[in-house]
């Protein structure tokens, strides 16, 4: 199984840790992103909006790290990952389109700004950033993960952005409940880590 990878890539980092998780092997192939290889017709070829990750299993070929999370923990995580129960499934989906929404725009576009020098109103996203802090934060109150009894694809979902926060000029230290969800997804089993993440 190859992985179009960038190692600084939280979208990137959300696949390759499930699949740490899971146990599955995974061929990383770097994709330059600096350099523009993934406007190239070549990778292209694999996903037309030039973007990774970009996962490939045989002749199936994913794009988007939250399809690709779905992907793996339904072919791989034998239901505990991402139950087949709708009632439990439909509780982890709002946090997978989280992670691609409220996530992105927030955390994630700080971090763009600050690390790599993108051109984003970076105090909205600060505040946006802020905003769903507050909501993880709320919705771990007395909880150890974001739904059900133990971690999903919900927690890895969400996990990269909000742990990378600091990167983008995003404190966590009046967040207590997410600093201890990140402490306890990092004590799991297999647990990878990736750069700007303690």
């Amino acid at each position: 199984m190859k992985l179009y990878d960038l190692e600084l890539s939280g979208n990137c980092y959300k696949v390759r840790l499930l699949a740490a998780f899971l146990g599955v092997p995974l061929e990383l192939i770097a994709v330059d992103l600096m350099n523009g290889e993934q406007k190239r017709p070549e990778f292209l070829k694999l996903n037309l909006l030039g973007q990774v990750p970009v996962l490939v299993e045989g002749d199936l070929v994913l794009r988007d790290s939250q399809a690709i999370l779905v992907y793996l923990a339904r072919r791989y995580g034998g239901g505990d990952w991402l139950p087949s129960e709708a009632a439990d499934m439909a509780r982890i989906t709002p946090w997978v389109s989280t992670a691609a929404n409220e996530i992105a725009r927030g955390p994630a576009d700080a971090r763009l700004h600050d690390k790599f020098g993108y051109p984003i109103d970076v105090e909205q996203a600060r505040a946006k950033a802020h905003h769903i802090l507050e909501i993880i934060d709320q919705q771990l109150s007395g909880r150890a993960w974001l739904e059900l009894s133990r971690p999903t694809i919900a927690d890895i979902a969400c996990f990269p952005y909000v742990a990378l926060a600091p990167e983008g000029g995003v404190s966590l230290a009046t967040y207590p409940n997410v600093k201890a969800w990140i402490g306890r997804i990092q004590a799991l089993p297999r647990f990878v880590t990736m750069p700007g993440i303690g």
